[in-house]
């Protein structure tokens, strides 16, 4: 994997000359220092330890094979072999169609697609993990390619049970995502500035002029009790907030996400007298970064035209340029959901309740998310796909 920071562009031609060309230049990359591995499939001696902390999930999406398999700690890769309508029955489930926040049509559309993802994956997946001896609330990553980027895995269901309640996978487990296996091994790596024994500064970046619901998210995320710095209006540039970034563990985002059809490095957050792209994120070096709550239309969603096995969106290049943890979003959200649900999830994060003493802030995002939608959830009037749309990226 390159290093931050270094941009390589290899053009070759067809013909035999080029193809020695290719080698020699390989070859010559592969010399250089921490790029030994360019092109070259990882062993899975490598790629095991992505499962150190819990069971990462797979999901193989292909027209020529698919398999769902379990990487765990202390046992070989298990696959869960898919009925031979796997490929095409996902391509559907991504196709359907959208029709906006709040509409019955689509709520019924997502109730749909929920349901038929459970038969496809969610119950095999359900079954081997506890063939496995996965507990119930263990965290467990998934690691999807092709459609599956696009599908709330998460929220898979409703279950069947007992109790009455509707359960979704989310439910049963704690579910974060990762767009390759070495970017979560990546994510928990040792901070060369170790976390402080102390809550975590946080930097906010808000646009409340075209956000009727900024004003409460504001509210709410300063006075969470931690360190805040906060960026507004015409004092958030993408010039500020990427200087801001270099300096602070924590970052929420209270603003537009944009997508660009086709162009997935220009999808980007909408700042004032500029945006702040995908590439300028993924360029950045940002040595104190822990976690960031991105509070903004889109930013786990991959653009139309894109390549989707690479998993390319706002959430995922936050953690590719640093951040352990991410929250985002799968698709537009109610910028109303934005201040209820961070009252409940930094409530989560910076108790020191008896189970959360010494781990890092960051590492509580998970289960802090969890707490926050069922609360989301349970609010009257808030549709299926308003709580579906968060997800958790990272460790």
């Amino acid at each position: 994997m390159a290093k931050p920071g270094r941009t390589y562009s290899v053009v070759f031609s067809c013909d035999s000359g080029g193809f020695d060309e290719r080698v020699s230049l390989i070859t010559h990359i592969q010399s250089l220092s921490g790029l030994g591995d360019f092109l070259k499939p990882l062993s899975f001696d490598v790629l095991k330890p992505a499962a150190t902390h819990g069971p990462v999930i797979v999901v193989n999406q292909s027209r020529w094979r698919s398999d769902i398999i379990i990487l765990h700690k202390h046992l070989p890769p298990s696959v869960i072999f898919t009925p031979p309508n796997f490929h095409d029955s996902a391509n559907q489930l991504k196709g359907q169609p959208e029709r906006g926040l709040d509409s019955q049509d689509y709520d019924f559309t997502l109730a749909s697609v929920l349901a038929d993802l459970y038969e496809l994956v969610g119950k095999p997946v359900i079954e081997r993990l506890r063939q496995l001896n996965v507990p119930e609330k263990s965290r467990v990553w998934w690691c999807p390619t092709s459609a599956f980027c696009s599908l709330p895995l998460h929220a898979m269901g409703p279950i069947p049970s007992d109790q009455g309640d509707r359960l979704y996978f989310m439910d049963l487990y704690i579910c974060s995502y990762t767009p390759t296996l070495s970017a979560l091994i990546e994510s928990r790596k040792p901070n060369p500035q170790p976390e402080s024994l102390y809550t975590p500064s946080l930097l906010l970046v808000a646009q409340p002029e075209t956000l009727p619901g900024a004003r409460g998210e504001i509210d709410v995320v300063q006075a969470v009790g931690s360190p805040v710095t906060t960026l507004v209006s015409e004092t958030a540039t993408p010039t500020s907030v990427v200087a801001g970034l270099r300096d602070h563990r924590f970052v929420h985002f209270v603003c537009h996400g944009l997508l660009e059809t086709g162009k997935p490095f220009d999808a980007s957050f909408e700042l004032h007298g500029g945006n702040l792209t995908l590439l300028q994120i993924v360029r950045s070096q940002l040595p104190a970064a822990e976690f960031a709550f991105l509070s903004a239309c889109h930013t786990a969603e991959l653009t139309e035209d894109s390549i989707a096995d690479e998993g390319l969106h706002l959430a995922a290049a936050m953690q590719f340029c640093g951040f352990r943890s991410v929250i985002g979003t799968m698709w537009a959200m109610a910028d109303t959901d934005g201040a209820y649900l961070s009252k409940y999830f930094y409530k989560y994060i910076f108790s020191e309740s008896s189970g959360r003493r010494g781990v890092p802030h960051y590492e509580r995002s998970a289960r802090a998310l969890q707490f926050a939608v069922k609360k989301l959830r349970r609010k009257r009037g808030v549709t299926l796909e308003r709580w579906v749309n968060f997800v958790h990226y990272g460790a």
